[in-house]
Order: structure tokens, then C-alpha cells, then sequence
């Protein structure tokens, strides 16, 4: 951990059921996180933190998941300046 100098933080899903992800969206934040886990300097995952939100529309239950990934580098990644 103490090579660890920068932090990024990837959200992957959404709890807001007034904002709908499209699939393009949820696919652009996947694409984030391996980007972030794959390209140099390759991160690694140091935490998460998982949301629900339960929400009852009518006479439907509506259960959605958002994922907030904390990706650790050794060095600020240069590809990263425009996200």
C-alpha cells in the first residue's frame, strides 16, 4: 500500500431510478474500470463500496446496484487527465 500514490475512484452501476442507465453508459464505466485495471501503470482495486436502492413502482419492485471501485496507482496514470 505504501507504493500507492494516486487514487481513482470507477462507479459502475447507478441507485437513482430517475436516471436510467443506458448500455452504452453502463458499458463506457466497465470499459473505465479495465482500462484502469489493464493499461500502464496497471491500478489495482484497494476498496469498494456497494450501494442498493429498493424502490416500489406501483405494484413493481424495483432493486438497483451501484459500485464505486477505489483503484490505486503508483503513479498518476497520463490517460486519466480528461476523465
Amino acid at each position: 500500500m505504501e507504493d500507492i500514490r494516486y487514487v481513482h475512484k470507477v462507479t459502475v452501476g447507478s441507485i437513482n431510478p430517475n436516471v436510467q442507465l443506458t448500455e452504452d453508459k453502463h458499458q463506457s464505466q466497465i470499459d473505465l474500470l479495465n482500462r484502469c485495471l489493464n493499461e500502464f501503470p496497471k491500478g489495482r482495486i484497494i476498496s469498494k463500496d456497494v450501494a442498493f436502492g429498493s424502490y416500489k413502482l406501483g405494484e413493481h419492485q424495483l432493486t438497483m446496484q451501484q459500485v464505486t471501485y477505489h483503484i490505486g496507482f503508483t503513479k498518476h496514470p497520463h490517460w486519466l487527465n480528461n476523465k
